[in-house]
């Protein structure tokens, strides 16, 4: 069971320069801000390192920093503590959580799991404590096709929670995974009518996704890679434009590394422009600021399942390194 200790309500001087003062924090505190690329532009301009799951859970793992505040979801916030137990954690907003791992229920998967005893157990970084506790192996969308290939063919394995990355990792390796019946809803409600048409307007656009994304819209993918893999393939390619699959907050830096390309959200099926992430995007400069002058709210954890937790993320970090990723 996690514990988060503190929530402060407090309204914050408009006058503030936050930038200045959240700087000044860091330094005073020895903190460190970790942000995740889904995250607002100002946040990312004012974190000291920005990645996806996994090079934030490789840059959480090397740390000296006395606090670790994480401008994210509060899965990453739990891998961070996991993997620093004795600094402190702190979440600007305890409402950041997260659809996909809400989609696997702890005593489900736990039963689910009981069922086939002899299947290896892969989860997906994006997931609770308590089912990384429940895993053999962690793995993100940058390291899962590379670990999965790692195994022997004949060993059986349980894939969970997402479905669709699960399925694009059974093609990509020729497996028959088991999948666990879950979803990320930022990835899941991307229109195919609306990518066709947004195609046809941008002949010359390369088309990126991510492998949340269902499976009809991976057929009209240029590129699929994580988050990382889909801003280094728009750095590299002679392409100048770009239809994007996932969370907007990825434009931000893609538009600072190529400011000569041009950068299209593909939109959701519902009225919205682009698709955003409602829980990444509760995290503010102000949570930011409150957080590190108060130090709350702070995410605790028990010794027990931080150590069950803590065996396949290492084993997911010792794999990453050996393949030089």
């Amino acid at each position: 069971m996690l514990l988060y200790k503190g929530y402060l309500d407090i309204k914050v001087d408009p006058s503030l320069d936050l930038f200045k003062e959240i700087n000044y924090l860091k330094k005073e505190k020895n903190a460190v801000i970790l942000a995740h690329y889904y995250q607002d532009a100002d946040i990312q301009d004012i974190a000291d390192y920005i990645g996806d799951s996994l090079g934030l859970a490789q840059e959480a793992q090397k740390t000296t920093s006395d606090i670790i505040l994480f401008a994210g979801v509060h899965f990453m916030a739990e891998t961070a503590k996991i993997l620093n137990p004795g600094k402190k954690v702190l979440i600007p907003d305890l409402k950041a959580g997260c659809s996909l791992a809400d989609s696997c229920p702890p005593d489900l998967f736990g039963a689910f799991k009981a069922k086939h005893p002899d299947h290896l157990v892969i989860t997906y970084i994006n997931c609770t404590a308590d089912i990384k506790a429940l895993s053999d192996i962690i793995c993100t969308s940058s390291n899962a096709v590379q670990i999965v290939e790692s195994l022997p063919r004949d060993q059986p394995i349980i894939f969970a929670p997402d479905k669709n990355l699960g399925a694009y990792i059974n093609k990509k390796t020729g497996r028959n995974m088991l999948l666990w019946n879950g979803s990320c809803m930022v990835h899941e409600i991307f229109s195919l009518e609306k990518l066709i048409k947004l195609k046809v307007q941008n002949p010359n656009a390369k088309v990126i996704a991510h492998p949340e994304c269902e499976a009809a819209i991976l057929e009209h993918a240029d590129f699929i890679g994580s988050t990382t893999a889909l801003l280094n393939y728009s750095k590299k390619s002679d392409a100048k434009e770009f239809i994007v699959l996932t969370e907007t907050g990825i434009l931000h830096q893609m538009q600072k590394s190529s400011p000569e390309k041009t950068f299209i959200p593909a939109p959701p099926n519902n009225s919205c422009a682009c698709n955003d992430c409602p829980y990444m995007k509760l995290n503010t400069l102000e949570k930011i600021y409150i957080a590190l002058k108060h130090e709350q709210p702070e995410l605790l954890m028990s010794e027990e399942l931080i150590q069950k937790a803590k065996a396949p993320i290492l084993k997911m970090l010792e794999l990453s390194a050996k393949f030089g990723l």
